[in-house]
């Protein structure tokens, strides 16, 4: 079992029905939601607002916990002694969030390429964690509890899309992010 790292994430939305998507560089540019680490003396809320603003520069009110995504890297063989084992296993606590303010009150950080999508003009490039989360909010679901690979290539359209009538999101995250 890999050891287990809590993040947080927002699917921030503006009144025009924009989403802000972080674009970072990891070989090839992916485009993810906006946040970070949580830290020991935080809550995931108090998280999400100040990991948003120090990665994008937008201060952002959080209106609810959209879900609980596990990200989890692909199965590994033990490391050698001295060595450093897989990548941890991380638990994101993703909420939907509208920006508190008309414009970004501060500098985006390096590495970060802040841009607003419409939701019919999404990049194709975004990570499986990324995907899921957005098609969930504009689902309009909350209290979601997802599975994605950290390794899954990137998606190609229509994956990730709303579960179907009488499908839970969560069964449908299992069969396609696998």
């Amino acid at each position: 079992m890999s050891p287990l790292t809590w993040a947080v994430a927002a699917v921030v939305i503006d009144g025009s029905g924009r989403l802000l998507l972080c674009g970072r560089s990891d070989g090839a540019r992916r485009w993810a939601l906006p946040g970070g680490r949580l830290r020991h003396d935080e809550s995931p809320v108090d998280a999400v607002v100040r990991a948003v603003r120090a990665e994008t520069g937008w201060a952002v009110r959080p209106a609810d916990l959209l879900g609980l995504y596990r990200v989890t890297g692909p199965p590994a063989p033990a490391p050698p002694a001295g060595r450093c084992g897989a990548r941890p296993d991380v638990l994101v606590h993703v909420f939907r969030a509208g920006p508190a303010d008309a414009g970004p009150t501060g500098e985006p950080v390096a590495g970060c390429l802040v841009e607003w999508w419409s939701a019919e003009g999404l990049p194709g490039a975004l990570t499986p964690t990324t995907r899921a989360a957005v098609a969930d909010a504009l689902a309009g679901r909350s209290g979601v509890l997802r599975h994605t690979t950290a390794a899954d290539p990137l998606t190609p359209s229509g994956e990730g899309q709303p579960a179907a009538p009488g499908q839970r999101a969560s069964e449908q995250a299992d069969s396609s992010s696998r």
